[in-house]
């Protein structure tokens, strides 16, 4: 017998004793890997389960969510049965069973015998089953797929796993599907769209074939062949971040789109993103349930005590009236909720939307017979929405510019936080009521004649009022939210919390009425008119991304011009780069530094590469790199340099310049035009303080006196580099990646050359962090002159030595590997250099 009939000999053998083990490995707790026809697993038996090679997934019963006394066969998340990532959804009692029938078909049967739920693959020559390490549960005719966990999915979806146009997860009442033009969509009940998320404008042309996925780094995008990158929807709170994490997209019970993240074997998952106000999701309190937050958590409740909880154990269920409208012993009345509205979308819309005022939107719902609720908006465009149909939801926020009513039998009965009095204190309130009214009224008649005269000055930028044709700004979609000085002013008590103070303004803490935490910026030397300032914060607050501080509203009141930002927990860079010994509790080791630097990277190339203009920031500094509370970086403070100066920033001059000493690119001084690359210079002299934790112009005797990032470039080139690295990041608890240091000095070198262009691109820069490109040795710097040298003239030299060229290390990333590497999204579409690109080239 020659050598290749031996091993098929061998082969045959092997496959033999496998057959004959498979059905003996089925009796023991865990299976591994392929499953044979004729297995089951019980439900009374938890422990038993059949698991992915790696033992990654796992399937077997859970308890059920609803009932913990039944059970659900489902795929979990390394071992923890508390993050299912399928399951059969349908539930049996402890002496049911999955089994794995001799004719292919997988079967879920209660302990009765009647049938659960099966897969319906009979007769279709299935021969095996198979948990593979992605978490996809296969139904297998020899090596082909007959039917597939991730082809039906219930509510959830992880990475690796493609949903597709006429899939949907469901959960409960709600569902969530994904439409062939791109659109993700959330549904009550089938029937109301209540959130519909479209792909970003800049997507052109028709989709061919679109598919959502969820990539292992927390990026939720689409991807289709007519386009040549992802179309990302969002970004998980925690992206790029920490390892062995698995991170799914789930429609949770509350009817909210979320993304999770989950350790391996932690068994519990935190929240990284939800798609919307969990309040605007309909019917989350139930029928004629009020939604309303406490603190950040949403909370349910009834109108008012004229109504009762349907389920006193679970007031998600909804709430009904005491006494039903036709069995008022007198008339109906209408109970008013004030912030509060009742959420309709676009399928209520046609029949029940009326231009009428406040007491007509109340008597109209009133005076009908079918209407049970309505609600005024009081916020200019005069419309009004009856509630006609059978199922009411409400939201109530103080920050709602509306009014609401509900029908019910008088009398009115408040609820207990909204009494006012009671017993004979009546009549006082109402003696109160009186004279306020009649106060109001002669008030009225006095302010009449000066209000007439107001509204023919109310465009006059002499007065600092508000142009008529802004009032609605707020409302627009995606436009930043319009306060007052004086919210502003009670939200930060007085401007007395100061955050931080630089070129553009002082910084103070404050509270939205919605108890949301809140920067403040005051901004100083405004030179534009309204219409310019409010355009140029419409173009900031459409800027978003993950490393970008978002800017939440504005105030332009007179004199009065200012920027309402999200707050950053930990605040900015440079306290913790540049600590002081009473300050040493603020540290951050090099995981934490890296990651610093390459989110602001990713930051800043957003504004050069991805924006529809070009923003230049202009003012790169550890102040304006602020920190989330996981110490994520977001660059702060951009677009506010053609706030500040009208004129073409490209062009200033010396007395212009407002960035700050030690970060201004020679061309600042020298009076040539400013331009991204401008950005670039400044970014490489903080990347070198973030690996040094000094200041780049301090002037020691241990630098020879000379500025920092001069010194710190003759000690690389002695191959002293770690005379450069901060001392404490060599503590015996610090683990360093020395190559990760080494590229980040080499690339800080690079980007401080003095001919902008010498220096990369941003986009370049990513990518040589990432480790993606190759960092040739760089030149000397020669940039001896900066904003410390005010006034000083500049000879700019153009007889830079030859400068090496980069060199791909990798081969272009394919789809797969930018759920992986954790490649910056932005550069996501882009190919890795097949041939090496000079710097000088970079501009292109």
């Amino acid at each position: 017998m020659n050598a290749p009939q031996q091993a098929m000999s061998s082969a045959v053998a092997a496959r033999s004793l496998l057959l004959i083990l498979l059905p003996l490995l089925c009796l023991c707790p865990s299976v591994s890997a392929q499953v044979s026809l004729g297995s089951t697993l019980q439900a009374s038996d938890l422990n038993q389960s059949w698991s992915s090679p790696n033992k990654t997934f796992s399937l077997g019963f859970v308890p059920a969510a609803a009932d913990p006394s039944s059970f659900v066969a489902a795929i979990t998340y390394a071992g923890g049965s508390a993050v299912v990532v399928w399951s059969t959804v349908s539930a049996v009692d402890s002496a049911g069973s999955l089994q794995f029938l001799s004719d292919g078909n997988l079967r879920l049967v209660n302990g009765s015998g009647s049938i659960v739920w099966e897969s319906n693959t009979a007769g279709k020559g299935v021969t095996s089953a198979y948990l593979d390490d992605t978490g996809n549960l296969l139904l297998r005719n020899g090596t082909s797929s007959v039917w597939s966990s991730f082809d039906h999915p219930t509510d959830t979806i992880v990475p690796s796993q493609n949903f597709r146009v006429g899939q949907t997860l469901r959960s409960g009442v709600y569902s969530f599907n994904f439409l062939r033009m791109g659109n993700l969509t959330l549904q009550w009940n089938n029937s109301i769209e209540y959130w519909n998320q479209g792909v970003n404008s800049s997507i052109q042309g028709n989709l061919t074939d679109p598919t959502l996925e969820l990539q292992s780094v927390g990026i939720l995008a689409i991807s289709d062949p007519s386009l040549s990158s992802y179309a990302i929807i969002a970004y998980s709170s925690d992206y790029a971040e920490g390892s062995d994490i698995l991170r799914l997209l789930r429609l949770d019970s509350d009817g909210n789109l979320k993304i999770f993240s989950s350790a391996r074997n932690s068994g519990t998952m935190t929240l990284r993103w939800e798609a919307l106000d969990q309040c605007k999701v309909f019917g989350y309190c139930g029928n004629l349930g009020i939604c309303s937050y406490n603190d950040s958590s949403p909370v349910c409740g009834c109108p008012s005590q004229n109504f009762e909880p349907v389920d006193p154990n679970d007031i998600r269920k909804g709430c009904k009236r005491k006494v039903n409208i036709e069995d008022c012993p007198g008339s109906a009345t209408m109970l008013e909720l004030d912030h509060a509205l009742f959420l309709t979308y676009s399928s209520e819309l046609s029949s029940q939307v009326f231009f009428v005022g406040i007491s007509a939107c109340r008597l109209n719902c009133l005076v009908s017979g079918s209407c049970m609720a309505s609600t005024s908006l009081s916020d200019g465009t005069g419309l009004c929405y009856l509630k006609s149909v059978n199922f009411v939801s409400g939201y109530e926020n103080p920050a709602l510019p509306s009014k609401s009513y509900v029908k019910v039998c008088g009398p009115v009965v408040a609820n207990p936080s909204s009494l006012k009095g009671t017993g004979n204190k009546g009549w006082r309130l109402h003696a109160w009521l009186v004279v306020v009214v009649v106060l109001a009224t002669a008030l009225g008649l006095i302010l009449l004649e000066g209000g007439l005269w107001w509204s023919c000055f109310r465009n006059s930028t002499k007065f600092g009022q508000l142009s008529s044709q802004y009032t609605l700004l707020e409302y627009a979609s995606g436009a930043p939210v319009q306060f007052t000085y004086k919210e502003l002013q009670r939200a930060t008590k007085g401007f007395k919390e100061k955050l931080g103070a630089g070129g553009f303004g002082a910084v103070y803490r404050g509270v939205l009425t919605n108890r949301t935490v809140v920067a403040v910026k005051q901004l100083e030397g405004i030179e534009q008119g309204e219409k310019q300032f409010r355009m140029e914060v419409a173009t900031i607050s459409s800027t978003h991304h993950l490393n970008l501080v978002r800017l939440i509203g504005f105030c332009s009141e007179g004199r009065h011009r200012l920027l309402v930002y999200e707050f950053m927990k930990n605040g900015s860079l440079d306290d913790f780069l540049f600590t002081s010994e009473e300050n040493s509790g603020k540290w951050l080791n090099w995981e934490q530094r890296f990651s610093i630097a390459l989110g602001t990277a990713r930051g800043i190339t957003y504004l050069h590469e991805e924006c529809r203009d070009c923003i230049v920031h202009c003012d790169i500094k550890p102040e304006n790199i602020l920190l989330d509370e996981n110490y994520g970086a977001k660059v702060s403070d951009f677009g506010l340099a053609k706030l500040i100066n009208p004129k073409d920033h490209r062009y200033r001059t010396l007395t212009s310049v407002r960035g700050t000493r030690g970060y201004l690119a020679p061309e600042w001084l020298a009076n040539l035009p400013i331009t991204s690359k401008s950005d670039v210079y400044s970014y490489g002299m903080v990347l070198l303080e973030i690996v040094s934790g000094r200041r780049n112009f301090h002037v020691s005797v241990e630098t020879n006196n000379k500025k920092f990032s001069l010194w710190a470039y003759e000690e690389f080139e002695k191959s002293n580099a770690e005379n450069i690295i901060d001392k404490r990041l060599f503590g015996a608890d610090q683990e360093l990646d020395m190559e990760q240091v080494m590229r980040a000095i080499q690339v800080s070198f690079w980007c401080i050359q003095e001919q902008p262009s010498h220096r990369p691109t941003m986009g370049k820069i990513v990518q040589m962090l990432e480790g993606i490109m190759e960092i040739e040795r760089p030149p000397p710097p020669k940039a001896a002159v900066d904003g410390s040298n005010s006034g000083s003239s500049i000879n700019v030299s153009s007889n830079i030595s030859a400068l090496s060229t980069f060199a791909a290390s990798a081969p272009p990333p394919s789809s797969s590997s930018h759920q992986t590497s954790g490649v910056s999204p932005v550069a996501s579409g882009r190919k890795t250099e097949k041939a090496s690109s000079s710097i000088l080239n970079s501009d292109s």
